[in-house]
């Protein structure tokens, strides 16, 4: 008797090994899909007292601050304390929320660790 040796696919594997190939496109096709919403996307922040607004992308870029004509009053160190606060808030909203839409993207793929 013969003894068969080597690596050999079956059909079933084929399949398996094809389905695998179709969701890691699918996955890369809405990691992209992703990637452009985080791009366009306008996420608003302010400072605790509300007169500094900083305007980012979800991909953390700076588009807009706007600062209100009462913190102009606050002179140099409180006002560069306000403006800190309004963008670090901005930054961490933008953190969130690409964390909380990858999670979402990753959910389906039951990796371990993830």
């Amino acid at each position: 008797m013969t003894e068969k040796k080597g690596f050999s696919f079956g059909l079933g594997k084929m399949k398996e090994l094809a389905a695998a190939f179709q969701k890691a496109q699918q996955i890369q096709e809405d990691a992209k899909k992703l990637q452009e919403e985080l791009e366009t996307m306008q996420l608003t922040a302010q400072s605790n007292d509300g007169t500094v607004i900083v305007t980012i992308t979800g991909n953390q870029e700076p588009l807009k601050v706007e600062i209100k004509p009462e913190a102009m009053e606050y002179g140099a160190e409180k006002l560069s304390q306000v403006v800190t606060e309004a963008v670090r808030n901005a930054y961490q909203l933008s953190t969130q929320t690409m964390r909380e839409k990858m999670e979402a993207l990753t959910s389906s793929l039951n990796l371990p660790g993830v």
